[in-house]
């Protein structure tokens, strides 16, 4: 049986592209950037990638980059985009919790919910986690973003989501938030490419930061850091507050 996260991505490439929280891809970039010291032999791994909003604008700044995605109709727009800009890019189909990667990139980034934290127990997000340490070479660094646990013990994700959403985007209704799991149960409505209507009932799992410095620690990293992940605005300067959504974790081994 398909997971949620597996049909939520099924013919949705192009209104994918158009939902709020995609169109933070230039600023997010430049934070990359700026995390790698502007070093273009670095080999990029992109978890996740969707449509590739985030490995093309890389591709475009002259990094080599291997975007990941689970979703075959989110890398079909994905190989799209990149053909109409001339660029390399290796898109791939692989499930983050089975890469077969070894010592390979330097940096991995996992943005936006790509992968972690959709998972339906929290042993499949720690193998996420564990294959991406794997791939990652032994000086590797990893940025990811992550659902803030925090959040949603100050505030309502449905509220939350309603006020961020545009007209036609995605909608979220009938949030449930569990205190024993940091899990969010919800119904997520969705118009597909072709204009189909879907009502999917999704759960992801909130983290805390001391539950992701624990589980980063475990898998070799030694400096992590988490901040308050702004859309398109990542900074080293956001502390994490209850009014981030995100957090923004970077972890070097």
């Amino acid at each position: 049986m398909k997971q949620w996260y597996e049909s939520l991505f099924e013919d949705y490439g192009k209104k994918y592209d158009n939902e709020s929280f995609t169109q933070g891809t230039i600023g997010e970039c430049d934070f990359i950037e700026k995390e790698i010291d502007f070093d273009k032999s670095l080999k990029i791994i992109d978890i996740g990638c969707g449509t590739g909003r985030h490995s093309i604008e890389l591709a475009k700044r002259g990094y080599k980059v291997t975007g990941l995605d689970l979703s075959a109709s989110q890398l079909e727009r994905a190989k799209e985009k990149a053909k109409e800009q001339n660029l390399q890019i290796d898109f791939q189909k692989h499930d983050a919790r089975n890469l077969p990667f070894k010592n390979e990139f330097d940096l991995a980034i996992m943005l936006c919910e790509g992968a972690f934290p959709l998972m339906e127990t929290d042993e499949m997000n720690y193998e996420i986690l564990k294959k991406v340490a794997k791939s990652l070479k032994n000086s590797g660094k990893l940025i990811f973003t992550t659902l803030s646990g925090l959040f949603p013990l100050y505030h309502s994700g449905e509220e939350f989501c309603a006020l961020t959403t545009e007209k036609g985007n995605a909608t979220y209704r009938s949030n449930t938030f569990d205190l024993m799991t940091f899990r969010d149960f919800n119904i997520t409505t969705v118009e597909d490419d072709f204009g189909n209507k879907k009502e999917l009932e999704c759960n992801e799992r909130y983290y805390v930061p001391s539950e992701i410095t624990w589980l980063l620690k475990i898998l070799g990293f030694k400096k992590i850091d988490i901040y308050g992940a702004k859309l398109g605005a990542f900074s080293r300067n956001d502390k994490l507050t209850t009014e981030d959504f995100e957090m923004l974790v970077t972890a070097e081994k």
